[in-house]
């Protein structure tokens, strides 16, 4: 008999109890084949692309958009059709002779060549991202903003709403444009002489242009939906009216076209019955294949050229994104997209393909370029080009007022400019963003107070080709990063496609108006700086940035590049590592550190000390973001090391060693003094500037625990005098700082009475004139000149105090020691002043003290005598009157630096020597400012050029 159960869930396979396989084993393998059939579902809705970035999404098995909706749209109806519509808006009836009027037929084909190939790469990407995640609301900004991070994607989806909103603008002015020429003075569809229904003017297009604004406005409130699922019908109405167009220039022979009303630059003596529309022609047809540049009615006069005239056809073809607008409402949007866009634009690029051609065989450019409307009288049942202007631009209006009403509503709740558009996502209701809506509405009315149509265009051009550009530019980050978890299905793209359109896009937006194109990219990086700094989106959005794939690719080329066998000490920076128990109570420690890496690396490293196996989860994993997060809180550039060990000696040998990667590694490590006083706790301390309650839980309590008042030390003497002379042995700098709970930078910045920034490099343990200015001496000064560059600091004067011991007698032709001094502080270009410390001789320094001093740390190990009592006593007290002398010249001192001392050796009397050495050092540096003592091992300075 088989074993029993291990677990209790008998929904899991793995742990189905089996006592009897012989009775059981049919019942079994139902329940395995119900349990496998699930998971297959669960693969295959996946494999569909409804799965978010990040995992799972919490879609009702894709059918529910991210408010709840039900998704109803398929790919004709919610992608083809609307694609269809907006390339199709206001340029298939009214702008197309316009561009064969003026650039020529072989010049129109080029300029619908250039655009169809930046349209058509520019889907590549949006196909390859829309297949290579679960698609939401928002359209191309979800699908930016979550590829390129919050910072990109809120700025290109910004000008993608404006784009949208001029968008929509164009099209209703194209609308009113069709309709004044239907129904105005001499109206198309009117009796001849006819005074109109409409009047003609500035301010009554914009009254006309605010009425069909409020249609759509009306239309978009009581439910997009409803346009969604008319849009086929409405396409299908549009195709008529142009079949009907390509029927006309077959079948209609010579005529007369009147000259519309508001042209008012041709002289209508020599054109007493209009301008002729020849039919098919040859000659005709000969004469309009190189361009005829003229001057355009609609705008004042204005002259038109190549980058006016593709400005216009771009801007009637930006429609690509109208399908990935209806993303929230898509069935599919992983399917729907890419088969719906690629197939409108294949469709839509034949149909301008044939326009243009039986547009120059049938139509001299004289008529062209004077009557945008020409096709109406031209068509055999003119109605239907009047119908098909007002239902093509009337449903590209439409589309382009839900998409930007769309955008806007995902940049409220992506809270990409905090709390500002709050009422966006409190004014929607079933799934209608209502107040999105009337905002996008507002703004219409703005863009069409410009009112030409021409002006518009390029406008509007140069916007969308900016949300073109950063689509492609999102496509060929991912590409170049090689980020495994970018594997569209989409098999036709690559970085060439996407390069292609972003070059070809980014050309083009200054061919067709470089002003415009300049003042869209520097707005651009306005919103994208702005939004890096100041947006909650930016600080905390999990979307993931490519700019972070970025940097690792770089980074790591780079790293690899930086060899450490080529380092010159001409270029030597310090790289710290800062031990840290708790940062807690060394927050001024840890900036000050900051102050002095001088670009250099900054390592905060803190040691767990534990059994890896007494924990059933590493609880670094779990503590290294509370870390992060205290790095963000202090402000400081700074990478996190966490280790756990038996031992924190043993975990800062594994600090020491392995952090930074390459070339950059620690140099210098920094450790906190081994004293007695009492912890500060600058989160806590309301006078404190770095308090906050960030790091306090009722769940966690208290993180980053500190020791407090009268509790044991976790560290004996030993263990922490052991630690710096493997830090010495490892051939790394070293660093103890003490006092710096006292350190306050706004003192320093504002007080008169700080001053100096002190150095004394001189051993106390060890004084000699044979060299007192060694490798330790003088980097100390480095760091102390690093200090003093910065703006903080930089006000502080540096001050280098000689200690002369008189022990040793000059020697001929030798120099005075503030001589060398100076020498030495002119070589390295460090502006110190030198004070002579003439009490120094007359501190009861004798031959006994020097040589109880030296046993303590130089050849300790031969030495086995222990310490007497009066021998300690005698060195305290010495080393009391060295603090006194100190402490009488730092009365103005923001920070000292002082020789470090090697440690004692291991000897049999190790464990005294420990504690004698800590005693003296306690003494030594008795309530002085804050002070760092110093001990360096590398030569870091150089006096060369």
């Amino acid at each position: 008999m088989l074993a029993s159960s291990v677990g209790s869930n008998n929904n899991d396979p793995e742990t189905i109890p089996i006592t009897n396989p012989n009775r059981q084993n049919s019942s079994v393998v139902r329940r395995l084949t119900n349990i496998f059939r699930t998971r297959q579902q669960q693969d295959t809705v996946e494999n569909e692309g409804y799965v978010e970035f990040g995992g799972i999404s919490n879609q009702d098995n894709g059918n529910t958009n991210s408010s709840g909706q039900q998704r109803t749209l398929g790919t004709f109806s919610g992608c083809f059709a609307p694609v269809s519509l907006s390339m199709f808006s206001a340029l298939v009836f009214i702008r197309v002779g316009f561009l064969v009027g003026n650039a020529g037929l072989y010049v129109t084909l080029l300029q619908f060549g250039i655009a169809y190939v930046i349209l058509f790469f520019t889907v590549c990407s949006v196909c390859a991202i829309s297949t290579n995640g679960a698609i939401q609301g928002g359209g191309v900004y979800f699908m930016i903003s979550r590829t390129l991070g919050p910072e990109f994607g809120g700025a290109i989806g910004s000008l993608f709403f404006l784009a949208n909103v001029v968008g929509s603008g164009l099209a209703i002015t194209g609308c009113v444009e069709g309709l004044i020429q239907n129904l105005g003075k001499n109206g198309l569809l009117l009796p001849e002489n006819s005074l109109g229904l409409l009047e003609d003017g500035h301010w009554y297009r914009f009254g006309y242009c605010t009425i069909v604004n409020t249609l759509i406005l009306i239309v978009v409130l009581i439910g997009a939906q409803m346009f969604a699922k008319t849009s086929a019908f409405i396409l299908g109405i549009v195709v008529v009216c142009l079949f009907s167009t390509y029927v006309s220039f077959i079948t209609k022979g010579e005529m007369n076209v009147t000259i519309p009303p508001e042209n008012t630059l041709l002289n209508r003596t020599e054109f007493p019955d209009g301008l002729v529309y020849t039919g098919l022609s040859m000659k005709t047809l000969q004469d309009n294949l190189y361009p005829s540049y003229g001057q355009d009615y609609t705008s004042g006069g204005s002259y038109v050229n190549f980058a006016i005239v593709f400005g216009v056809l771009f801007s009637g073809v930006t429609g690509i994104m109208a399908g990935a607008n209806m993303s929230g409402e898509l069935k599919n949007p992983s399917k729907s997209i890419p088969r719906g866009t690629l197939s409108a634009v294949v469709f839509t690029f034949f149909c301008y393909m044939a326009l243009s051609l039986l547009i120059a065989a049938t139509s001299p450019s004289i008529l062209l370029r004077n009557n945008f409307l020409y096709l109406v009288p031209v068509n055999i049942f003119p109605v239907f080009v009047s119908v098909g202007i007002l239902t093509a631009t009337f449903s590209t209006a439409l589309s382009n007022l839900i998409g930007s009403s769309r955008v806007l509503e995902a940049l409220a709740k992506d809270q990409v400019y905090g709390s500002f558009f709050n009422f966006i996502v409190k004014g929607t209701h079933n799934g209608n963003p209502i107040l999105a809506v009337i905002t996008s509405w507002v703004l219409v009315e703005a863009i069409l107070l410009i009112g030409s149509l021409n002006t518009i265009a390029q406008i509007n051009s140069v916007l969308f080709m900016l949300s073109y550009l950063a689509t492609n530019l999102a496509c060929l980050g991912i590409e170049i990063t090689g980020a495994i978890n970018f594997r569209p299905t989409f098999k036709y793209f690559t970085w060439h496609t996407a390069f292609v359109g972003l070059v070809g896009t980014l050309i083009m937006m200054f061919v067709i108006n470089p002003i415009y194109a300049s003042l869209s990219v520097i707005l651009c990086l306005i919103l994208v700086i702005a939004l890096h700094l100041f947006s909650p989106a930016a600080q905390g959005a999990q979307w993931g940035s490519i700019s972070q794939a970025l940097m690792f690719h770089q980074v790591r080329k780079y790293l690899l590049m930086l060899d450490s066998r080529k380092d010159h000490v001409k270029y030597w920076r310090p790289q710290m590592l800062l031990l840290v128990s708790s940062p807690r109570s060394c927050c001024p420690l840890i900036h000050f550190v900051n102050d002095m890496k001088k670009g250099g690396l900054y390592v905060v490293g803190h040691v767990k000390v534990g059994e890896f196996k007494d924990n059933e989860v590493d609880p670094i994993v779990d503590e290294y973001s509370q870390w992060l997060s205290l790095i963000d809180h202090m402000k400081v550039k700074a990478f996190v090391e966490l280790t756990l060990s038996k031992t924190v000696r043993e975990g800062i040998q594994h600090l020491t060693r392995i952090s930074g990667m390459a070339a950059m590694k620690p140099n210098t490590i920094i450790l906190g003094f081994y004293d007695e006083e009492a912890c500060v706790d600058f989160f806590d301390d309301d006078g404190s500037p770095y308090q906050t309650n960030k790091f306090s839980s009722s769940n966690t309590g208290v993180l980053f625990p500190f020791r407090k008042k009268n509790e044991i030390k976790s560290l004996s003497p030993e263990e922490y005098v052991s630690i710096v002379g493997d830090i010495l042995r490892m051939k790394k700098n070293v660093c103890l700082c003490r006092h710096f709970h006292r350190l306050n930078k706004k003192t320093i910045a504002t007080s008169n009475h700080i001053k100096y920034i002190d150095l004394w490099p001189i051993n106390i343990f060890d004084p000699s004139n044979e060299n007192p200015f060694d490798m330790a001496s003088q980097f100390m000064m480095q760091l102390a000149c690093i200090i003093n560059m910065l703006p903080v600091w930089k006000n502080l004067q540096l001050r280098v105090f000689l200690c002369e011991t008189g022990d040793n007698e000059q020697q001929p032709f030798e120099r005075p020691a503030e001589f060398r001094l100076s020498q030495l502080l002119g070589q390295l270009r460090i502006p110190a002043t030198i004070h002579q410390i003439p009490e120094w001789k007359n501190s009861s320094e004798t031959p006994r003290n020097r040589t109880l001093l030296r046993n303590l740390t130089r050849n300790s190990e031969n030495d086995t005598s222990p310490m007497t009592e009066e021998n300690l006593n005698r060195m305290k007290l010495y080393m009391q009157r060295i603090n006194q002398i100190i402490r009488d010249h730092s009365n103005s001192t923001a920070v000292t630096f002082m020789y470090l001392p090697p440690p004692p050796n291991i000897s049999m009397n190790f464990r005294t020597k420990c504690v004698n050495y800590l005693d003296l050092l306690s003494e030594l540096t008795y309530d002085l400012p804050p002070t760092l003592l110093v001990h360096g091992l590398s030569t870091v300075t150089n006096t060369s050029l």
